[in-house]
């Protein structure tokens, strides 16, 4: 019975510390449908962030690279979605995206299309530079 309720308290802290932000963090939206319908009425392209509590590389892009001042500038030029791969609601969308490693970023037009994606971590500034292409990709279409 203890071994049950210690796992019930994991899952519970994991599920809290996977859907909590730094100071400074972008807005996002914690489901691929309230992400896509807010891409749809502001015409912005989406960033769709696919992660998980356990995971280091993830929570280092979650601590450093988000709330980070290179990309602060593009906070309000997308619609960010975070997306727990442990939280049963987004195994559908985590398949239909082809999510096998993460962290797993899937970049999208207003509309839904597919413009880009990113396995795995990456500093700062080569994540502003990332997303100052995607703006570009995002416009062309």
């Amino acid at each position: 019975m203890k071994k049950v309720i210690l796992l019930l308290l994991a899952a519970t802290a994991s599920l809290t510390l996977a859907s909590d932000f730094p100071k400074g963090s972008p807005e996002f939206k914690t489901s691929s449908t309230s992400a896509l319908n807010a891409a749809k009425k502001s015409d912005k392209p989406v960033i769709m962030v696919f992660s998980a509590a356990w995971c280091p590389p993830c929570q280092a892009m979650k601590k450093d690279v988000y709330p980070s001042e290179e990309v602060k500038a593009f906070h309000d030029k997308f619609v960010w979605a975070y997306l727990d791969i442990d939280d049963e609601s987004n195994a559908k969308i985590a398949s239909k995206y082809g999510v096998n490693g993460i962290p797993h970023i899937e970049f999208l037009d207003a509309s839904g299309k597919q413009i880009d994606k990113q396995v795995g971590s990456t500093p700062a500034a080569a994540f502003a530079k990332t997303l100052q292409g995607i703006l570009t990709k995002a416009k062309d279409k």
